[in-house]
């Protein structure tokens, strides 16, 4: 007699490709990727014509020099990061009427100019302050003038505040290690 060879039975492997993909796809769209955001700045537009340089007065502008060393000097005077908004805060809203801050909020500029040598956490630790003294400035206004937060306004009231107290920071192209000009 002659022996039977049994075969071993086939596993049918065609949807096998199929749940694979269908997972694969699954787990693209569910996956998060952390992304990093940098600032947002809003860039002027750009154009072909020569800037209007017109003379500025210097007591509208808070000049903000940052070194190769990380060190502040604000308006000629070494500061710290850690005073910088108080004394922005005090320079755009220039409470006693001195001759040596701004006219007006609508006619101040801070003006930020880095060494190609600053760190970028300093960069940003100075930004951040100064962004934060303006948004301090429009909270304490919308308290004032409408009695609530100003993400509680609505557009009308934003934007009369944010005409009130515009945040209008310029920031120069870095120099190299230790020039100032």
């Amino acid at each position: 007699m002659a022996r039977k060879t049994r075969e071993a039975p086939a596993v049918n492997a065609g949807s096998m490709a199929d749940i694979a993909f269908l997972l694969l796809i699954f787990f693209l769209v569910t996956t998060t990727i952390d992304v990093d955001k940098g600032v947002l700045v809003k860039l002027p537009p750009w154009s072909e014509e020569e800037p209007d340089i017109t003379e500025m007065k210097t007591r509208n502008v808070y000049s903000v020099l940052v070194n190769a060393q990380d060190q502040l000097l604000v308006r000629g005077e070494p500061q710290s990061v850690k005073t910088l908004r108080a004394n922005a805060k005090e320079f755009i809203m220039n409470p006693n009427k001195r001759d040596d801050m701004a006219e007006k909020p609508t006619k101040a500029i801070i003006s930020i100019k880095n060494d190609r040598g600053t760190s970028y956490k300093t960069y940003l630790e100075v930004y951040n302050e100064l962004k934060a003294a303006y948004n301090e400035l429009r909270e304490e206004m919308a308290n004032r003038k409408h009695g609530k937060s100003f993400e509680f306004l609505s557009k009308d009231q934003r934007r009369a505040i944010r005409a009130a107290i515009p945040l209008v920071i310029s920031e120069s192209e870095p120099t190299n290690f230790g020039d100032e000009n």
